[in-house]
């Protein structure tokens, strides 16, 4: 193979953190890497037999949100082939869409020398997405709390969390779309101001590295968890071992059907071991949060 023209790295990201529904994002320590060379058609190429099914032409995510980018620019960008390395499970809840669509903002503006700023790659991911939470983390890296509502958008990133994190993922894929299904079309006045207090608080509590606090908010959410955990097996038994564990929350990732973990810094790789002894139906992954987002290596 001859050598790309450059690479992309995007983190793959948890969303929501409990109550900060499709507004709070992490980036985590698991990557996909996309190498950029020329070529006659568009072409993508995945390393990885969970990524087998995906379309690998034009009609690609990646691809499409290239030459989404390249339009609204009122420029048109010549095919190339994408060579896609990715660490991230698929459909499990842990952003492998948003990092595809950060993987294509980012060939998009280095191909056409856009010069797009963080927030202008954060609004066009956000529009493509429908919501800003895993596209921001992706970009920016980090935690990411954003404000997308029609055509306004505010992103800000808080201090680096210093927790170790571990993900337990199911062996069965679950849709964003079906997920959100599941969810209700209004809530209680009340219920909503409480899910707000909860966010609320949980992020302060972040900002403040007051993880004991933060994950205990985590676990306090009323948008979505309790619509989609019934999907989610052993999910209460799972969080009452965490405890026992000394975990500081455990809420689900995303949409699901993954579940994120929060813990002290040094023990993810100690309680992610004992986790999947525990339930043995889930695979669990240890790592960290992702200080950086997207990248765009080149050789010297």
């Amino acid at each position: 193979m001859e050598e790309p023209l450059f690479t992309v790295v995007v983190p793959a990201t948890t969303a929501n953190l409990g109550p900060g529904y499709d507004s709070v994002g992490m980036a985590l320590s698991l990557y996909m890497t996309v190498q950029v060379q020329g070529a006659a058609e568009w072409n993508v190429h995945y390393d990885g037999e969970e990524y087998e099914g995906l379309a690998t032409d034009d009609t690609n995510l990646i691809v499409r949100t290239i030459q989404d980018v390249a339009g609204r620019h009122g420029k048109e960008v010549q095919p190339h082939a994408l060579y896609v390395t990715p660490d991230i499970p698929l459909g499990k809840g842990l952003g492998s869409s948003a990092t595809a669509i950060a993987a294509g903002i980012e060939i998009a503006n280095e191909l056409l020398d856009l010069s797009l700023t963080p927030k202008e790659k954060v609004r066009i991911g956000s529009e493509i997405e429908g919501h800003s939470d895993n596209v921001a983390a992706a970009l920016l890296g980090g935690v990411t709390v954003a404000y997308f509502v029609e055509d306004e958008l505010e992103v800000i990133q808080l201090p680096q969390p210093v927790i170790g994190v571990i993900i337990l993922v199911p062996p069965n894929a679950l849709k964003t779309s079906e997920s959100r299904g599941l969810l209700p079309d209004k809530l209680l006045h009340s219920v909503a101001s409480a899910g707000n207090a909860a966010s609320n608080v949980m992020l302060t509590a972040i900002a403040l590295g007051d993880w004991q606090l933060a994950g205990k908010m985590m676990e306090k959410d009323v948008f979505h968890e309790q619509y989609r955990k019934p999907l989610l097996q052993d999910f209460d038994q799972i969080r009452t071992f965490c405890h026992e564990l000394g975990a500081y929350g455990m809420t689900i990732s995303g949409a699901g059907p993954s579940l994120f973990i929060a813990v002290k810094e040094g023990l993810q790789e100690e309680i992610a071991e004992k986790l999947e002894k525990e339930f043995p139906y889930y695979r669990a992954i240890a790592v960290t949060p992702a200080p950086i987002g997207s990248t765009i290596q080149k050789d010297a």
